[in-house]
């Protein structure tokens, strides 16, 4: 974890979620939480029974009904700290986030003028100018440029990343700060709408939606807090049928401990801790639902370049192919280059000058610059003089030659296949119906991706990577990153069909991707992780956004997503085992007078029935703080198959749940009896 990560258990955090548990005791807020809500009620009418004991004629002891009201209220109050601890973290978060949003001045090119308005004013299609040392005003895309920005704001990291025009390292968010050079910047999102606001909403927990699973286990505690509370309710009547003497405070005790109050009072905390443990790993989830979908995956779809490679293919070699000189190779690359803005595009230039390769400008000026694009996968110019100019993939730029009744040369198909197995990336480049030669462009697989594939393959998911490289590159690629399958010259349209292949079998999906061609993929899939470097159409498809932009990052996602149902399920057994215990507590002491057989059932031998009703709330209350601790980091994950998993919970939470509710309850009746 990086330093900026605060600590749960940070003083100003416990303070605030102290203060938040008393606001949360609001009826409105508590009726959230039906089972919660049914303690804090049952704790209003003991404190009325404490208070006027001769209004309501009863004949119940004041002190005892005062401890109960205490520790039912508690009990309440430890069910909202638990919650607001968990929104603690996000809300510091927001304040902070709040802090570095300010009101900056813009530089707005109007009419091809720059004009300074307040940031406030701009709206989404505005062009900006913003030099060394400003702020950028709102989030938007690099039109023209290139520049250092510092985004430490956002991500906590303080080295400076690249942003330019072109490609998918072209969006930049308002807030963060320029650190060298000038670029121009057109305005993506109106106030209000931008990463930083979607970022406070999200982390102080205002826009949080239950999950379905989450859904439907409130609904699950709802229906037994129901069926018990319709069980106590006629217990009292039945009880008085058999002159027993039930008091309305130890009917509201047994209430108190049937129902599933650990887990009521933890589930919300649970789910509130999963997405921040999200947002402590710098991923910003746009709902809860994705971090619980991504527990599930059963196959993540990665695109290789920036993700699993570093994607700054760059031009390293001319390789001329049939009779051409690398003159002729080089010249006709760079004509092809004049007016490409892509890193690639930029580095073919580049390798000319580095190569002292010459070629004559002119011939392209005033030519029809043809941009690239996935479905043709090529770029070019066509020249005033009718000659068009074009490089691409070998494939694309094959077809075109032919097309054209052109000829291929012999040895191009060697030459690319030579480039491919070296885990290059070969380009053509002809003019009109002859191929010249080839452009390697050479990409790098970021450390480490190998290992963090082999912890995918352990958790059952497979790993499939989509390129638009030929298949000898994308077998190269895909054996060095190892990963479980790939797919070559992929589309987008590609992508979708596969994912949606994998869909169709009952598979969760996960996706990562930066490119505006992978947005169409990363909405159709079950969890779409985006990286924060790309561009502004992938973080608008995404469910997450990895900040850090490091597409391993889904590792951790899919590692947080399966501790929160895991944490939920085993607080759900646990609260639900726990219960066993404090039956055997409460309902010997209730009729053990009236009714001495009942002593047989009192296998705790607990001192008195007094000291054992209240020794069951006092357990039951202290549970749930001790439990926090649990709720918020989650219950560790190993990679193991799901039978495994299920036994050893149920031996932990499901066993442990019986066992530790006698102990703690015979220990707390030992120092109750003395009391009393």
């Amino acid at each position: 974890m990086s330093a900026n990560r605060k600590s749960m258990l940070s003083s100003a955090i416990i303070s605030r979620a102290i203060r938040d548990s008393f606001i949360k005791l609001n009826p409105k807020t508590m009726a959230k939480n039906p089972v919660m809500f049914v303690v804090e009620i049952g704790t209003f009418i003991v404190l009325l029974l404490t208070l006027f004991p001769g209004y309501f004629d009863t004949k119940d002891d004041i002190g005892f009904n005062l401890t109960v009201f205490l520790i039912l209220l508690f009990t309440v109050l430890f069910a909202n700290f638990a919650e607001a601890l968990a929104e603690g973290r996000g809300k510091a978060q927001a304040d902070s986030l709040k802090n570095s949003k300010k009101e900056t001045s813009a530089n707005k090119l109007v009419g091809g003028v720059v004009k300074v308005v307040p940031s406030t004013e701009l709206r989404k299609g505005d062009v900006v100018v913003v030099a060394q040392g400003e702020m950028i005003p709102g989030d938007g895309e690099v039109i023209e440029g290139l520049a250092s920005v510092d985004e430490s704001a956002i991500t906590g990291e303080s080295a400076p990343v690249i942003k330019e025009a072109g490609g998918d390292f072209s969006s930049v968010t308002g807030g963060t700060k320029v650190v060298s050079d000038r670029i121009v910047v057109r305005i993506t999102s109106d106030p209000g709408e931008s990463f930083i606001d979607r970022m406070i909403s999200l982390v102080e927990g205002a826009k949080r939606q239950k999950t379905p699973n989450e859904l439907a286990l409130n609904t699950l505690l709802s229906s037994l807090t129901i069926i018990f509370l319709i069980v106590v309710v006629t217990l009292g009547p039945i009880a008085g049928y058999l002159d027993i003497d039930l008091q309305i405070p130890v009917l509201i005790a047994l209430l108190v401990c049937l129902i599933p109050t650990t887990i009521g009072g933890l589930l919300s905390a649970i789910g509130i801790a999963g997405m921040d443990r999200v947002t402590q790993f710098n991923v910003l989830a746009m709902s809860g639902k994705a971090v619980e979908a991504a527990g599930d995956i059963n196959t993540m779809i990665l695109d290789k370049t920036g993700t699993i490679t570093y994607g700054n293919r760059m031009a390293s070699e001319f390789l001329p192919v049939g009779n051409a000189s690398i003159q002729e190779v080089g010249a006709w690359s760079a004509i092809s280059s004049v007016r490409d803005e892509t890193p690639e595009g930029r580095s073919v230039l580049e390798l000319m000058k580095k190569q002292l390769l010459t070629f004559d400008e002119s011939i392209a000026a005033g030519s029809d610059f043809i941009e690239f694009k996935a479905e043709t996968r090529m770029s070019g110019v066509d020249l005033k003089d009718g000659r068009k100019v074009r490089k691409g993939s070998v494939d694309a730029v094959k077809k075109w030659v032919t097309a054209q009744g052109g000829s291929i040369p012999t040895d191009l198909d060697g030459g690319s296949d030579s480039i491919a197995r070296e885990g290059g990336t070969p380009l053509a480049v002809a003019v009109d119906n002859r191929i010249y030669g080839l452009i390697y462009l050479k990409d790098t697989v970021k450390p480490g991706m190998r290992e963090r594939f082999e912890q995918l393959r352990q958790m059952g998911i497979k790993t499939i990577m989509c390129t638009g490289d030929n298949p000898l590159t994308a077998a190269t690629i895909a054996r060095e990153a190892g990963v479980d399958d790939f797919v070559a010259e992929s589309k987008p349209e590609d992508k979708i069909a596969l994912i949606r292949r994998e869909q169709a079998d009952g598979k969760l999906v996960a996706m990562t991707g930066d490119g505006t061609n992978d947005a169409p993929a990363l909405a159709q899939a079950d969890v779409g992780l985006a990286m924060n470097s790309g561009t502004i159409a992938a973080k608008e498809a995404a469910n997450m956004v990895d900040l850090d932009s490091d597409p391993s990052k889904i590792i951790e996602v899919v590692s947080i997503g399966k501790q929160l149902l895991m944490t939920r399920g085993a607080l759900t057994t646990f609260s639900i085992a726990n219960d066993i215990a404090k039956y055997f507590a409460i309902i010997p002491a209730m009729f053990i007078l009236a009714i001495p057989e009942m002593k047989a059932l009192n296998i705790m031998g607990l001192g008195s029935p007094l000291s054992a009703i209240l020794s069951a709330l006092i357990f039951n209350a202290i549970i749930i703080p001790l439990l926090i601790p649990l709720a918020m980091k989650g219950v560790a994950y190993k990679p193991m198959s799901a039978s495994k998993l299920l036994s050893r919970n149920i031996v932990i939470y499901g066993l442990g749940g019986i066992i530790v509710p006698f102990i703690g309850i015979k220990l707390i009746d030992l120092v109750v009896h003395l009391w009393i």
